[in-house]
């Protein structure tokens, strides 16, 4: 697992999280910030937490989400939020 910081904008911090694990198919990464979608066995997961760190990133944090993905060269999510304190 690779972690990166950097400053995207004068406004704006990203973080991207890469793996070089199995990676995902297209239909896969369509779904995986839905709620209650796993690719787990029935029972093994709730498929909450990629739709909840979704919600915290974009309405919390007004930031974005992004997931890329292939088939046998791993994922990589990237984080963009404001470096600025949101109020609410």
């Amino acid at each position: 697992i690779e972690i990166q910081t950097e400053r995207a904008t004068e406004e704006h911090i990203k973080i991207t999280i890469t793996d070089n694990g199995a990676g995902m198919t297209p239909a896969v990464r369509e779904r995986i910030f839905d709620p209650f979608y796993t690719t787990k066995p029935i029972g093994e997961g709730t498929g909450l937490g990629l739709s909840i760190s979704h919600h915290i990133v974009v309405q919390k944090h007004n930031g974005e989400l992004h997931c890329g993905s292939k088939l046998g060269e791993g994922t990589t999510f990237s984080i963009t939020i404001p470096i600025a304190e949101v109020t609410h």
